[in-house]
């Protein structure tokens, strides 16, 4: 009997689009047209293949649904992140910008990676916040290009995840409080000191980038739909944070599948919960405290702007889960359920995946989210194991 420890809270959006318009607005956050450079571009990159997306049949058919897909993005890069993605190619984009300010071309991507222009790109600094994956991929692609680098973590990422960025050449400066707080150190110390922020949360005066950002995760939304070879979710679980990659899935499938498009449920920590709390008033709350969750990469305070855009009637459902489940989920899929194949999943990867078997299996949320044996559920699995020793503290 498969069984997941773990309670849920849930909140049907009131003013979630029942007529699937997809407004010009929202297509100029995400829109497969342009996220079509994005995906060339990417794919072009060294080392780049594609990650797989398993079927989870043993779960699924004891979950009671008639299928379940998982997006394992656990080797990305070998970032082990799908944020691999979207850092890195905004840092592209941003020194692309530079340089055609400069030299009156834009260069491609491949004069960026073949050393031409290693002189003018030594010069450049992008620096951004981060929980640890986003600021991965922005350090690695810093270092893939060759410009400089400054991240700035918070008081609780963990002291592995600050390795990381440093083995790819960032400085990375600690400050004291949480990370909406290093979000706005990051940003006036860019001002003062001429860095690019590459951010992948908007804010007021900060639109362009997170949406380069968006556009390097559509790389993976685009595998996914070929790998389901023709096959469209009923549902999506997709973990919240600031809502960026949530944005991102939401309105590339919307723009892609229209009136076909699948219920999309956003799922976050209990105690980090600003989606949610958003949609309950009908617009952007601040979540204050310590964010404390064991959900590393979505301890997140402040809704993205450019997010809200699309998800605040572009999402159907925005749930929290108890942290309990996480670990215990983190196990399940490391040792494979049954006949499913053993998967490493990060304590962030998990939330979607466990929030959609909990409520699948508990009368009163499997109803509200017309969750059943003829439900075609995809999630994704955002990050493999980011901290090794928190994962085999999790793990074992």
């Amino acid at each position: 009997m498969l069984k997941l420890n773990g309670t849920l809270t849930h909140f049907p959006n009131p003013v979630a689009n029942s007529k699937n318009v997809y407004s010009d607005a929202q297509r100029d956050v995400i829109s497969i047209a342009k996220a079509a450079n994005a995906i060339a571009d990417i794919k072009t990159w060294p080392a780049y293949s594609e990650t797989p997306l398993h079927s989870l049949a043993a779960m699924a058919n004891d979950a009671g649904l008639g299928a379940l897909w998982y997006k394992d993005e656990s080797q990305r890069f070998g970032l082990k992140s799908f944020k691999a993605l979207g850092g890195a190619y905004a840092v592209a984009c941003q020194l692309q910008n530079v340089l055609e300010a400069q030299l009156g071309k834009r260069p491609s991507i491949a004069e960026l990676l073949d050393g031409q222009l290693k002189d003018a790109l030594s010069e450049i600094v992008v620096s951004c916040a981060t929980d640890g994956n986003h600021g991965r991929s922005v350090a690695w692609g810093a270092q893939m290009f060759g410009c400089g680098c400054v991240i700035y973590i918070h008081r609780d990422v963990s002291e592995g995840r600050k390795q990381a960025m440093q083995a790819f050449d960032a400085e990375v400066i600690r400050i004291t409080g949480n990370y909406d707080e290093s979000v706005r150190q990051a940003d006036l110390d860019a001002k003062a000191n001429g860095r690019i922020i590459v951010s992948d949360t908007s804010y007021e005066g900060y639109m362009e980038v997170p949406k380069d950002v968006a556009l390097g995760y559509t790389v993976m939304l685009a595998e996914i739909v070929e790998q389901l070879e023709g096959e469209v979710p009923t549902h999506v679980f997709i973990q919240g944070g600031v809502g960026g990659l949530a944005s991102a899935v939401a309105g590339y499938f919307w723009d892609l599948w229209g009136e076909r498009r699948p219920r999309f449920v956003v799922v976050e920590p209990v105690e980090a919960n600003c989606l949610q709390l958003s949609a309950k008033a009908g617009k952007p709350v601040i979540v204050d405290g310590d964010l404390n969750t064991l959900m590393a990469g979505l301890a997140c305070g402040e809704v993205s702007a450019l997010a809200w855009e699309i998800l605040s009637n572009g999402a159907d459902d925005f749930m929290t889960l108890s942290e309990e489940a996480v670990a215990e989920t983190m196990r399940m899929l490391a040792t494979g359920y049954k006949s499913d194949p053993g998967i490493e999943a990060g304590e962030s990867a998990v939330p979607g995946l466990a929030a959609a078997v909990i409520a699948a299996q508990q009368v009163e949320f499997s109803n509200a989210l017309n969750l059943n044996v003829k439900s075609k559920v995809l999630v994704i699995g955002t990050e493999g194991a980011t901290d090794p020793e928190l994962y085999k503290q999790l793990v074992g």
